[in-house]
């Protein structure tokens, strides 16, 4: 079998040169860290089931309409993903105060905000992605003014979009983080959805309980992470009933 060229190794997936021009794999990883890194641990099934509920978020998106740079999935672990050129940017949606935004403004978690509040955060692990504003992103040419402007419009439609799927399977979209780059098709270029959308990169609680389905559950030691995940699945249709309550670990629909 001919070793596949690896093109980035981050730290919840690999991405290797595509099979098709203008394309790459992305493998979901089953290592698990929280604290850029400082914790780490390794969760068996973590990266099968993030691998299809990103594929099926991305999907949902682009069923009404939102540009993404999913092309589909291959196998368990890895997907088809056009090559785009990222924004190194953070995009995070807050609809309700938890993490970072409730210990730095002093903001009790779990309250909800008077509306979905939208922040950046720079790309870089040795600066521990820190927060920027709209005029540092424009000033250092990390991304123009249309490119926000796009990017805000598509955040928008995700956040409304993905809040509704999720309350309709008795979920609470808290907050989430989205990230985007550049397709260029000749030289035409457009700004689309790339990256993931799963637990590890959504806080997602139960609408009765507030329990957490999502990588809190690793970050704050709750255990269960595989559990949760698996319960996001099921809720989303994508892992039938009849594997919950089975210590056989994850099965998914094909």
């Amino acid at each position: 079998m001919k070793r596949r060229r690896v093109i980035y190794e981050g730290k919840a997936k690999i991405l290797y040169e595509g099979t098709e021009p203008g394309t790459v794999i992305q493998y979901f990883k089953d290592d698990a860290t929280a604290g850029n890194g400082a914790k780490k641990d390794t969760i068996e099934g973590k990266g099968v089931l993030n691998n299809r509920i990103s594929e099926y978020l991305m999907t949902q998106l682009q069923g009404i309409g939102v540009p993404t740079h999913f092309v589909r999935r291959l196998n368990m672990r890895e997907q088809l993903i056009k090559e785009v050129e990222i924004i190194p940017l953070e995009v995070v949606v807050r609809n309700v105060a938890a993490g970072s935004m409730s210990k730095r403004l002093g903001i009790e978690e779990g309250t909800p905000l008077p509306r979905s509040i939208i922040e950046y955060y720079y790309k870089n692990d040795s600066l521990n992605d820190p927060w920027v504003s709209e005029e540092h992103i424009t000033a250092f040419g990390w991304a123009s003014p249309q490119d926000l402007d796009d990017m805000v419009n598509l955040t928008i439609r995700v956040n409304d979009f993905l809040s509704g799927l999720f309350l309709g399977a008795g979920i609470k979209l808290v907050d989430f983080k989205l990230e985007f780059g550049r397709l260029w098709e000749n030289d035409f270029m457009r700004i689309v959805l790339a990256d993931e959308i799963s637990p590890d990169n959504c806080r997602l609680w139960d609408v009765a309980t507030n329990e957490k389905l999502d990588k809190d559950r690793f970050r704050r030691d709750l255990g269960g992470v595989v559990e949760a995940y698996s319960e996001v699945a099921r809720r989303l249709g994508i892992m039938p009933e009849s594997v919950q309550g089975e210590n056989k670990g994850p099965v998914l629909v094909q």
